[in-house]
């Protein structure tokens, strides 16, 4: 099979691809559940990092279909699906989530400073393309590849074929957003500049219990959550978990009303339609975890999170009503709680927050690869990349210096 053509094309929907020959190369290891190798972490032997990661839900066919089905990722939004497909023998062997846009909203890797800098000088950087999760700014394979074809040698055809997908669709350029570590550095090979950035994340260390967490804590901020967890709830609030089943489309219109209030405050128009909970409660509840508030018996706040085999991410979150400290119980602790009960040995909490940091979530670099086709925005580009780089690897270093934990053996916890 290895010696027989490759051949690529790009696809304006992801209904042209079979769920099952899609989630074939998204996650071929999907019956790991709650024993995956990580997000970023290939098979022993696998020189490029890029065997069978962990069970990751949002390059599931289910969760791309529901943000294309429901009106929220589409050419009138700004995300035309130009999804790749590798084929070998007229089989799908590999494919890659893509999209044509004509901004650079609901991205979380922030490059209009480099649209204005090349639009003023005379080009044009719309469209654009761009290799993402729409509206979720969580690290997960990018180049999907299915078992039992030759994985290198389709990951390099993905690669190239990006490059050539840059000049058909007179792109100025392509953009790989939270891509895992081994990925980046293929991409360089095939002339991607590279960029990183800085989130926060939790990790499990065999924690049987949230209080074991907390013993790993110094003593300041081992008071201060305990303080946090107790004031949040004082007015009556209660804390629950729905998964599954337990999801009706009650709970669902809570949720979006939750979303609505808090993602116009903050965004002005927040991304994802009504439908899109409606579809995603219909094809992958089990994948989904809402952490929801409750007072006098109306539901007031919640978080939506997605468990992939060892990791969960949080997502949206949004409220009615505000109690101090809500939002980090619904967050941040009740995602921690969840991961020990679980198994699960990461939380990732999105994008951006240092004040994660006295919570338990420290620093982790994401990656991101950047092909731009004019060569002197890619000059420039460049040499200012090099210099990011350099300040978030040192701002990573400072800030985990910051971390809650205890620094030496005799603090009694």
């Amino acid at each position: 099979m290895g010696s027989s053509d490759i051949t690529l094309e790009a696809v304006p929907s992801i209904g042209e691809v079979s769920p099952e020959d899609w989630d074939a190369c998204a996650n071929p290891g999907r019956a790991c559940n709650g024993h995956g190798l990580g997000t970023s972490s290939g098979l022993p032997g696998d020189s490029l990092g890029l065997l069978k990661p962990a069970y990751n839900p949002f390059v599931s066919h289910a969760f791309l279909s529901a943000v294309e089905r429901s009106g929220s990722a589409t050419i009138r939004t700004g995300w035309g699906p130009q999804h790749l497909v590798a084929k070998i023998d007229g089989r799908v062997a590999g494919v890659v989530p893509c999209y044509l846009k004509s901004h650079s909203q609901g991205e979380y890797v922030f490059d209009r400073g480099w649209a204005d800098a090349y639009e003023r000088a005379g080009g044009r950087y719309y469209p654009k393309l761009q290799v993402s999760i729409p509206f979720t700014p969580a690290t997960g394979p990018r180049l999907l590849v299915r078992d039992g074809v030759d994985r290198e040698r389709i990951t390099e055809a993905l690669a190239s074929g990006l490059v050539a997908l840059c000049g058909v669709s007179k792109a100025s350029s392509v953009h790989v957003t939270f891509a895992r570590e081994a990925e980046w550095k293929l991409l360089a090979r095939h002339g991607f500049l590279q960029r990183t950035d800085q989130q926060f994340h939790w990790r499990n260390e065999g924690f049987a219990s949230f209080d074991d967490f907390l013993a790993t804590l110094n003593s300041r901020h081992r008071k201060s959550i305990k303080r946090e967890r107790r004031d949040a709830l004082a007015a009556g609030v209660t804390i629950h978990w729905l998964t599954g089943k337990d999801i009706t489309e009650d709970a669902w219109d809570a949720f979006f009303a939750f979303y609505m209030e808090t993602g116009s405050r903050k965004w002005g128009r927040p991304y994802l339609t009504r439908e899109f909970f409606s579809l995603i409660g219909e094809t992958m509840s089990e994948d989904v975890l809402l952490v929801m508030a409750r007072r006098n018996d109306r539901w007031i706040a919640g978080a939506i999170n997605f468990i992939g085999s060892d990791t969960l991410f949080g997502r949206n979150w949004g409220a009615v009503e505000h109690h101090p400290f809500l939002h980090f119980e619904v967050c941040y602790y009740q995602a921690i709680d969840f991961a020990i009960k679980r198994g699960l040995t990461h939380v990732e909490a999105g994008a951006q927050g240092e004040h994660k940091i006295a919570r338990g979530y420290l620093p982790r670099t994401t990656h991101s690869a950047h092909f731009i086709a004019d060569p002197g925005l890619r000059r420039a580009i460049d040499d200012y990349l090099k210099r990011e780089r350099a300040y978030v690897a040192e701002a990573g270093r400072e800030l985990a210096e910051l971390g809650p934990f205890r620094k030496g053996i005799d603090e009694v916890p």
